[in-house]
């Protein structure tokens, strides 16, 4: 089968290799119907994954058919159309008890696939820990429509979560690539009193006010002035700092209001700094981490119930034997690309 590969530093392919089987009874196969890039697999590709492990087949959003099932799983089963979880969590430990599946202890816990075991760009993959990591798709969605479930929209979901929001806040969110969409779509949920999106890119800006008119919308250069025109607290009550720039980690506190929670959902490719002198009497409370990816089949049920849709997120669609060509377009941001589907 093909499968795209992490070679080296700077260097994916695609390359032939042997279809998975079974490791563990508690292992699923499945065949992949449709795939998608993420932005976390360009930061595999230039190295700001340290534990990335090169010969592995990248990627981690993906829907498919449920190929072959180990004996002890017994959520899915040979058949079923399933969404694919970017965590693979074992359920049982303290952390999985309380949530906190990305910190999952199982050797294969937390982010695995397409990072540290094969992932989901190719024909089909083998999912451990199958009863936790596999959601069944309802009979009324398509797998466009659950593509993005077990990633990005999972990843949205639990920074709307975790932001503890109100109806009465106003929710600054930074960043309006595919992950800042869905954060914005989950933010929505929870009805709060004013919703700005920061994002430099006009092509973005446009995708934003085509389809969700009634989010305000700024730039970087003048977010700060724009929501302090737009709250009296002398800030943003919620902050979701979803762009990973160089300068948007810094944006998002200054831009909280005192005693603010800020989240910070973004993957920085450099360290970045915490000048606690400067923010002194702020009283901010920060979350920030890798997504606890438990909540799939609510989002599934939202979807099904219509209330979340990210179809119009996938703008463009190529084969996988023109997954280098998706690359280029989703890397360089061409074409008004959003997400990709491989299928």
């Amino acid at each position: 089968m093909l499968a795209y590969t992490y070679i080296e530093k700077g260097r994916f392919a695609l390359v032939e290799k042997l279809k998975p089987v079974l490791v563990e009874q508690t292992d699923a196969i499945v065949r992949v119907t449709m795939s998608s890039i993420c932005s976390s697999d360009l930061h595999i590709k230039h190295g700001s994954v340290p534990r990335a492990v090169p010969g592995i087949t990248v990627g981690h959003e993906m829907v498919g058919v449920v190929e072959e099932a180990g004996t002890e799983v017994t959520n899915v089963k040979p058949g079923d159309r399933v969404t694919v979880n970017v965590e693979t969590f074992c359920g049982e430990c303290f952390f999985c008890r309380n949530g906190y599946v990305n910190n999952c202890t199982d050797p294969n816990g937390g982010w695995a696939l397409g990072c540290r075991i094969d992932g989901g760009q190719t024909e089909y993959v083998r999912v451990p820990l199958a009863n936790q990591g596999l959601n069944r798709i309802p009979d009324g969605v398509t797998d466009e429509q659950a593509l993005l479930v077990g990633d990005v929209l999972a990843t949205g979901f639990w920074a709307a979560r975790i932001s503890e929001i109100t109806e009465d806040d106003t929710v600054l969110i930074i960043g309006a690539g595919p992950t800042g969409i869905c954060t914005l779509l989950c933010v929505m949920l929870r009805n709060p009193h004013l919703i700005i999106v920061c994002e430099k890119s006009e092509e973005r800006r446009r995708f934003i006010r085509e389809h969700y008119p009634d989010i305000l919308l700024t730039t970087p250069e003048e977010c700060k002035d724009f929501v302090l025109q737009h709250t009296d607290r002398g800030g943003a009550d919620r902050v979701l700092e979803v762009a990973g720039a160089d300068d948007t980690f810094r944006l998002a506190w200054e831009c909280a209001r005192p005693n603010a929670i800020v989240t910070v959902v973004a993957l920085y490719d450099q360290p970045q700094i915490l000048p606690l002198p400067d923010m002194y009497g702020k009283n901010l409370t920060f979350k920030t981490g890798g997504v606890d990816g438990c909540d799939c089949s609510e989002t599934l049920r939202l979807i099904e119930e219509g209330k979340l849709d990210t179809t119009p997120l996938i703008t463009h669609r190529f084969p996988l034997c023109e997954i280098e060509e998706a690359y280029r377009v989703f890397e360089n941001k061409l074409d008004g690309v959003i997400k990709v589907a491989i299928v």
